[in-house]
């Protein structure tokens, strides 16, 4: 139902379905109990309040040139009404009112989502002006603009952090339970909430292009994709009614002219017995329950996996993700966070592994190079404070080289490949150090070495004899969920569960292993993905499909070739929230199931809605025209209970996916 005033917003239709039934009830309790003629005034009453919401109804639709169930309904009651019969048209548009008000609820969810979205952005922000932080509006930041965050408040806009260390609350945003911790260097995201201390970030876009705006804007699209099975219906819709009309006035004409030269036994001439059972068959027959079921479940699927931290961009994504049957991923960025986490500190000499680390990060301190920030990272999280270097000099795909104090003397200390490293590591040493990293490869983990030179014991040619030489082994760290990640697909008839990356052999197998994929297919470029999804595809049944996980950046071609494709890792990363059919919002791969889980029952609710719509028309429409032709017509009060009866019931059973368990 369109509406254009509050009287026929979700509210006022729950106000006016509640103002009719209790006119309703007191026109039956007076009718029966005191003075009928009382009773027929509120019943009369109850019947002009439906109306004042089934006309608005049915005039939207005739002025959009459209005859609908809407049309169909007003057409009823009237009809019930005029041949003495106010009741059954009070109660039909009573019930009517309500089932609409009901479904506006449910399709309200979805847009509730992203006004309660909308209002995590902040009105202001502190930005840097000529050298103090002032209050300003945050829709008047611009890219480049220095901001404060103080403990509890909200990002006003995507940014980077570039001062101070803090955690962050993203949970009204991607789901996620515990705070994310961000260091310099991080990107932070409009909405979320500052935990701990106060930090400094630099604006990376305005309001309006952030990553929480354009999550908003695709929500909003979301609503408005239908899924194939309501497409269908829709095109049937007018036809349809159209036909139940011209069906009800044949059944009319019938009953009046043909069998109504004996009177039906309901006390009334033949013609208004015509009419009765024509206005019965009316009311039963128009598809109210069957035109919602599959609207009232996509939308509140949507608004469930919105709030789960799952955006699905419609109707027909969620269809797909019911259909899928086997599952492609990525890893760097999907199953693993795309960044090296430094696990240990390996001392391959008599060396302090702390030592090693304080150095290592003192090297690496002005670097923003992925493993610099794994080195730093982890010195910050075992509180080692970085060394005192002199003489910093980084060589290009090398390493960085430098000097310290070594007692009164100078020694010079290098990080980095083995070959530039190698010089200062003492040769007693320099085997193990290589077979050490020579183990690190072959798990698929990265070394880098790090020596410092004993500046007081070298031989006559100035090779170091003793010295402290290390080696810090780094991984590409697994997302939490990865682990049962296969196992919980393998459970939902999903398999195979294939890897497909471009990572070398060592690394992709490692990753497989541990998760206990089905197949790895590693080393591969773009085209090489899209020709094994489409391989896939063809394997399996039809109306069965392949589901890829990718990041929306390289795997595009794959992603557009998958008949589901998915976006994981991070609400700022554009292409992904374009590409895919669903976003992961959070940073964790247990969503990747539990949306398939929830797309699963979404397809469930619809067939049981449609089951419970078609049940009712078809079984109502022909107890209808059995039951007149035997002169014991159906009353139309059952009739319209029935019809209204099973809309509430398809809106309640679509109001139950709001409460799926993730």
């Amino acid at each position: 139902m369109a509406h254009s005033s509050p009287i026929y917003s979700s509210k006022g239709l729950l106000i006016g379905a509640g103002l009719a039934g209790l006119l309703l009830l007191l026109g039956v309790v007076l009718r029966f109990a005191a003075s009928p003629a009382i009773g027929s005034i509120f019943t009369w009453a109850s019947l002009a309040v439906g109306l004042v919401y089934g006309l608005k109804a049915a005039w939207d639709a005739l002025r959009e040139k459209k005859f609908d169930i809407d049309v169909l309904m007003v057409l009823g009651a009237i009809a019930a009404a005029a041949i003495g019969h106010p009741g059954e048209g009070a109660l039909l548009l009573f019930l009517f009112t309500l089932s609409g008000a009901l479904e506006e609820y449910a399709a309200g969810r979805t847009q509730r989502e992203v006004e309660s979205l909308h209002k995590l952005m902040p009105v202001d922000a502190l930005a840097l002006r000529n050298g103090q932080f002032v209050p300003v509006p945050a829709e008047q930041l611009a890219a480049g603009d220095t901001i404060k965050v103080r403990p509890g408040e909200r990002v006003p806009a995507d940014s980077v952090l570039t001062q101070g260390a803090t955690s962050m609350d993203q949970a009204a945003i991607t789901g996620e339970s515990m705070p994310r911790d961000v260091a310099v260097g991080d990107e932070l995201f409009a909405g979320t909430v500052n935990v701990d201390d106060a930090i400094e970030a630099r604006v990376l876009r305005p309001t309006k292009e952030s990553s929480l705006q354009r999550i908003m804007d695709l929500v909003q699209g979301a609503q408005e994709q239908r899924a194939p099975v309501q497409r269908t219906l829709d095109a049937i819709d007018q036809p349809y009614s159209i036909g139940v009309l011209v069906a009800s006035i044949v059944v009319f004409f019938v009953w009046w002219l043909v069998l109504g030269r004996q009177p039906l036994a309901t006390g009334e001439g033949a013609k208004d017995s015509a009419l009765y059972v024509a206005i019965t068959l009316l009311i039963v027959a128009s598809p109210c329950a069957l035109m919602i079921a599959t609207p009232t479940a996509t939308l509140a699927g949507l608004a469930r996996a919105a709030r789960g931290g799952v955006l699905v961009k419609g109707g027909q994504a969620m269809s797909r993700l019911a259909s899928i049957r086997a599952m492609c991923l990525d890893k760097t960025g999907t199953l693993t966070y795309g960044r090296p986490t430094l696990y240990e500190v390996h001392p391959v000499a008599l060396s302090d592994a702390s030592e090693l680390l304080a150095f290592a990060a003192a090297l690496e301190a002005d670097s923003t190079h992925p493993i610099a920030q794994a080195i730093l990272s982890a010195a910050r999280s075992r509180g080692i404070e970085p060394a005192r270097v002199d003489g910093i000099n980084h060589v290009t795909a090398e390493g960085l080289s430098g000097t310290v104090m070594r007692g009164a003397k100078p020694a010079r200390l290098r990080l980095g490949r083995l070959r530039f490293v190698e010089p200062l590591v003492p040769v007693c040493y320099r085997a193990r150090t290589r077979e050490v990293l020579s183990k690190i490869q072959q798990r698929g983990h990265i070394g880098v070495v790090i020596a410092i030179e004993d500046p007081s014991d070298t031989d006559e040619q100035g090779v170091p004899i003793a010295g402290q030489v290390g080696v810090l082994i780094m991984a590409d760290t697994l997302r939490p969920g990865a682990s049962t990640l296969t196992q919980e697909l393998h459970a939902l008839g999903i398999r195979p569960v294939r890897m497909l990356t471009g990572d070398n052999s060592a690394t992709a197998q490692r990753v497989a292993r541990a998760l206990k994929l089905d197949a790895v297919d590693a080393e591969l470029l773009p085209e090489d993905k899209l020709r094994i999804v489409r391989e896939l595809r063809d394997t399996l049944p039809t109306k069965q499909g392949v589901a890829l996980i990718g990041d929306g950046i390289n795997d595009a071609p794959a992603l557009a070739a998958a008949d589901a494709a998915l976006a994981m890792g991070t609400i700022g990363t554009a292409a992904a929230l374009e590409n895919a059919d669903a976003v992961l919002l959070g940073e964790e791969l247990s969503g990747v199931p539990w949306v398939i889980r929830l797309a699963r029952a979404v397809r469930r609710t619809v067939g049981i809605n449609i089951a419970i719509a078609l049940g009712a028309m078809v079984i109502m429409a022909v107890a209808t025209l059995v039951f007149s032709a035997l002169h014991r017509p159906i009353p139309l009060s059952v009739g319209v209970v029935t019809h209204e009866g099973g809309t509430l019931l398809v809106v309640l059973n679509s109001l139950l996916l709001l409460k799926f368990r993730k």
